[in-house]
């Protein structure tokens, strides 16, 4: 199945990636009107709206590629 050399470089990749997540911890407001009631509104430029929505779209239609119309070669 896996080699000693496979399993070690398994291992060793998965504890450099949990070491590396590790999660920021914001400060919380101290008062009720330091926090605003909504969300600020950050406008994005039209690029990066369309490169992300093309992005998105080519990643699902690789995906329905893959899964639905991919046959493996005969072996």
């Amino acid at each position: 199945m896996f080699s000693k050399k496979t399993f070690w470089a398994n291992l060793a990749s998965l504890v450099l990636l949990a070491g590396t997540s590790g999660v920021a911890v914001a400060e919380m407001p101290s008062s009720p009107s330091d926090n605003p009631s909504q969300f600020q509104h950050i406008e994005q430029p039209l690029r990066m709206k369309v490169g992300v929505a093309i992005a998105g779209l080519t990643l699902i239609g690789l995906e329905l590629w893959w899964f639905l119309l991919y046959k493996s070669p005969e072996s």
